[in-house]
């Protein structure tokens, strides 16, 4: 598995500018909103699902305040019907703890091993997003169209949804 050092060593050598910026573990939005003064863009939250029939697993990358049923959620990406996927297939997939569900912690899984959606609020966000490098004391500043491309570099494709308001 991925370190977050190694993690931003790869995004470097790719050429991929990020900004790291240490912190407490936080394990919610709601916590991690009090570092907004130190972190201006766009923020996510993350949800790890496993489809109920198939079990594929399924990233859900939503604009923090994103309010959306996870099953009206899936419909709209495609996906069968989902529910959260445990702690112990969040490690052997992603890498990371709970807590720390990144779409960074894609450089960890086999391509299409994990289908990924990404809020097109964040996609088309200005600036920096905002996302754990594989674990929740840090946060890792990247524009969007960098993210895409280097989840695309490792083999993983993307769907961005535009979800309702």
């Amino acid at each position: 598995m991925e370190t977050p050092e190694g993690l931003l060593a790869r995004l470097a050598a790719a050429g991929i500018a990020t900004r790291t910026v240490q912190h407490a573990a936080v394990f919610t939005v709601a916590e991690s909103q009090a570092l907004r003064g130190e972190l201006p863009g766009a923020h996510s939250k993350n949800l790890f699902l496993r489809e109920v029939k198939t079990g594929q697993f399924c990233l859900a990358v939503l604009e923090e305040a994103r309010r959306v049923s996870v099953n009206a959620l899936a419909r709209e990406a495609g996906w069968g019907k989902v529910s959260m996927a445990d702690a112990a297939a969040l490690r052997a997939t992603l890498g990371v703890e709970p807590g720390s569900v990144t779409p960074f912690g894609l450089v960890n899984a086999r391509p299409g091993e994990v289908r990924v959606a990404l809020d097109a609020a964040l996609a088309e966000s200005e600036g920096l997003a905002w996302f754990h490098p594989l674990a929740n004391t840090a946060s890792t500043g990247i524009r969007p169209a960098d993210l895409l491309a280097f989840l695309s570099s490792l083999g993983h494709e993307v769907k961005v949804l535009r979800l309702p308001d």
